[in-house]
């Protein structure tokens, strides 16, 4: 995979969260006493993704000790915003590391475990013709506070609604994209673009295709989906052993917290 360059939207706030976010990143959240951040990258790692770029602000010192660490050097880069860009705004920004590439892009405070090969492939062999994008999907039974799509004949996206009233149905926008280089190239012309999901997905309707996550998918950025996550099965840890950091980790106040 690599032609494939993925950029793991690390960078918020937490507002949701809080006051668990208070002192901690969200992207650092717990899930089985490992951070968020350390499931994603072991999913990029086993997919063979070898250029990740993760973006940072909210308590960035915390996420640049947990990426100093020896199993993620030379493969996984950060980039600082001093004052939040949004999320298009961040892939403008490193337009430069981005294009030419098909681009991974996920929001880091979604929890996900699926069969990541199978979407990979789905994009890269499958999916329909003139398609620039692959959104993956899935089922929510929280419709009004997710995005919720709607599809064709071909699971290609008609319409988008942003956290409404009154939801048009229960499949949702996982806030996971592979996205060809035109997209990239779309985005960078366009510096007034600051929200993906705002600012970008409209105007790719009929040009993004779907894959459902037919597995487990949850927004963590929400205290009692966080707190679900706990007795979610998950994959082996791509580095099992205990180091320093991850010793420190797991005395973190967060676990009694979260628990709390």
């Amino acid at each position: 995979m690599n032609q494939i360059r993925a950029l793991l939207l690390a960078a918020g706030v937490g507002t949701r969260l809080l006051p668990l976010t208070r002192n901690w990143p969200k992207c650092l959240m717990p899930i089985a006493r490992r951070p968020l951040l350390e499931h994603w990258l072991c999913i990029l790692r086993k997919s063979g993704i070898k250029d990740v770029l993760v973006n940072t602000h909210h308590h960035r010192r915390a996420v640049d000790s947990f990426l100093s660490r020896p199993q993620f050097n030379g493969w996984v880069s950060t980039s600082y915003e001093p004052k939040l860009l949004g999320t298009a705004g961040t892939v403008s920004r490193n337009v430069e590391f981005l294009k030419d590439h098909v681009v991974l892009l996920i929001h880091a405070d979604n929890w996900c475990q699926c069969n990541f090969a199978n979407y990979l492939d789905f994009h890269l062999n499958h999916r329909p013709p003139n398609t620039l994008i692959t959104m993956m999907t899935f089922r929510t039974n929280r419709p009004s506070e997710c995005g919720i799509v709607t599809l064709n004949r071909e699971n290609v996206v008609t319409g988008f609604y942003e956290k409404v009233g009154e939801p048009r149905g229960n499949l949702a926008n996982g806030a996971v994209y592979l996205l060809e280089p035109e997209v990239i190239d779309w985005i960078s012309k366009r510096p007034f673009v600051v929200d993906f999901s705002r600012d970008v997905l409209p105007n790719f309707l009929g040009l993004t295709a779907t894959w459902e996550n037919k597995d487990i998918h949850r927004d963590i950025g929400l205290r009692e989906t966080l707190i679900e996550a706990q007795i979610d099965p998950y994959l082996e840890f791509c580095w099992p052993e205990i180091d320093e950091w991850q010793k420190a980790f797991q005395e973190n106040p967060i676990h009694a917290q979260l628990n709390s």
